[in-house]
């Protein structure tokens, strides 16, 4: 029995019942966040060049997922050291929770400028 182009570049069949359906699958999609869509969005606008490499060489969802992994442990660890630096600690959240979610979001809203300079806009 002759093959078809399909087996002929390495593929193969299942039996199911009286079919044979071929052996693929779909290729896993990329978790790219809020930072990772940030990135692309920076990229698409104001560094055409970096965008259009990273997408011929096929490592431009690759870079997103970094970038947004990266982002994220950042943000965590940027948030973590402003309370610690200006004392908002869970005492201050069991004895005047809004000053703490004042503060907290106040830090959080810091962090992300931050972020968002040093690592989505460059």
């Amino acid at each position: 029995m002759s093959q078809n182009s399909f087996e002929r570049m390495g593929g193969s069949y299942r039996q199911e019942g009286d079919y044979l359906l071929p052996d693929v699958t779909v290729p896993a999609t990329p978790h790219i966040g809020f930072w990772g869509r940030r990135r692309l969005e920076h990229l698409r606008k104001h560094r055409d060049p970096i965008y259009t490499g990273l997408l011929l060489r096929g490592t431009l969802n690759t870079h997103l997922e970094e970038i947004d992994q990266q982002a994220e442990e950042l943000l965590d660890l940027l948030v973590a050291q402003m309370a610690r630096v200006e004392g908002v600690t869970e005492d201050l959240k069991a004895r005047d929770q809004m000053a703490w979610v004042r503060a907290m979001n106040n830090m959080q809203a810091r962090a992300a400028e931050i972020v968002c300079r040093d690592l989505i806009n460059t």
